[in-house]
């Protein structure tokens, strides 16, 4: 999904909760893995690759806690939340 800001905010954070955890699962899948033994350059690339859903779903957290702070600050003005 294109990070945007159309979609809905539980939409957004379910991709972000998918992609985090789906790297996740994989390095706990290598750390636990002791008898398996890989070239470092081999580890170094694939650390990359997880590098690039992890990106994502960081930038989506970030997009889904702007749009969060956005309403909290909408509803402020608006009277509708007390501080």
């Amino acid at each position: 999904m294109p990070l945007s800001y159309g979609y809905p905010i539980n939409a957004l954070h379910a991709t972000a909760d998918y992609r985090i955890r789906a790297v996740t699962q994989v390095l706990e899948n290598i750390a636990f893995r002791a008898d398996i033994e890989s070239d470092t350059v081999v580890l170094a690339v694939f650390a990359k690759l997880l590098a690039i859903p992890l990106r994502d779903g960081y930038d989506v957290m970030d997009v889904v806690g702007r749009r969060l702070r956005a309403q909290a600050s909408e509803r402020m003005k608006t009277g509708a939340l007390k501080a």
